[in-house]
């Protein structure tokens, strides 16, 4: 594989990191999806209008201000799915632990079902 071919993955790889943080930070700011659709075309149109830029120097500039943009747009909450990590639903009523209570010399063991 060569240099070139190497650049242009990693490249494609980080403007489509960046693509995505973009429509998930509208997102934060934007829950009802017929609202959001259209912010999210308008950032399709953005990334589309710098697709053919092949100048380096103009490449970076780019990456590096839609980084400052990502940065500068960050919700202060940003939106979580309830039953996600972090989300109001989270962990809320597990299943009870699957295993026996085993009173030995006044202390408490743990052990599986099987091992009795």
């Amino acid at each position: 594989m060569s240099v070139a071919n190497t650049f242009q993955n990693a490249h494609r790889l980080h403007v489509q990191s960046l693509y995505k943080r973009s429509l998930k930070l509208s997102l934060d700011w934007t829950i009802q999806r017929d609202l959001w659709r259209q912010q999210a075309l308008h950032i399709r149109a953005q990334f589309e209008a710098n697709k053919h830029v092949t100048n380096p120097k103009e490449l970076q500039l780019l990456l590096k201000n839609t980084e400052k943009e990502l940065q500068e747009w960050a919700h202060p909450d940003p939106y979580k799915l309830a039953m996600g990590p972090e989300g109001t639903k989270w962990e809320r009523n597990l299943p009870p632990l699957m295993v026996s209570f085993i009173k030995d010399n006044s202390t408490m063991n743990f052990y599986p079902e099987s091992h009795h």
